[in-house]
């Protein structure tokens, strides 16, 4: 089982730890990457950093927390290759991963609850990419 990412800011902590109390129920082994704590700190680190390893090729996919999740949202797109999608329920996750290939999944700690989570992450994790015409999709995203 490879391993992944999983990072958040202090607004996402808790639900960070929950999903990796989940990471068997999930199926996967997560990295984590910080922050450690409670006290207020910036996200654009944890995100630029789970980003890197992943354009790196070291790992191949990676779970953003922060607030809402659109401030990791913004900054994990602002990376070459980085597919990051924000999701609020299981379809958009399924669609993310299925029509786009979302390399970077990115939840809302303080805007979904964590049973949520748990699905949205869940189905994020086993849906495949569907390739095709959206692998043609994507390379006109990259161009």
């Amino acid at each position: 089982m490879k391993a992944t990412l999983i990072a958040s800011d202090h607004a996402g902590l808790g639900l960070k730890m929950f999903l990796k109390e989940q990471a068997t129920y999930l199926g996967v082994e997560f990295r984590d990457l910080g922050c450690d704590n409670a006290q207020s700190c910036d996200y654009p680190p944890y995100a630029q950093e789970l980003c890197r390893k992943i354009r790196s090729g070291e790992f191949e996919k990676g779970v953003l927390i922060c607030g809402t999740g659109i401030g990791m949202s913004i900054t994990a797109n602002r990376f070459t290759g980085i597919r990051g999608a924000l999701c609020a329920n299981e379809f958009l996750a399924r669609m993310s991963r299925a029509h786009n290939d979302s390399n970077v999944l990115i939840l809302g700690g303080r805007v979904i609850g964590a049973e949520l989570a748990l699905a949205i992450t869940k189905a994020w994790i086993d849906t495949p990419f569907d390739g095709g015409r959206h692998s043609r999709r994507l390379e006109l995203i990259d161009q």
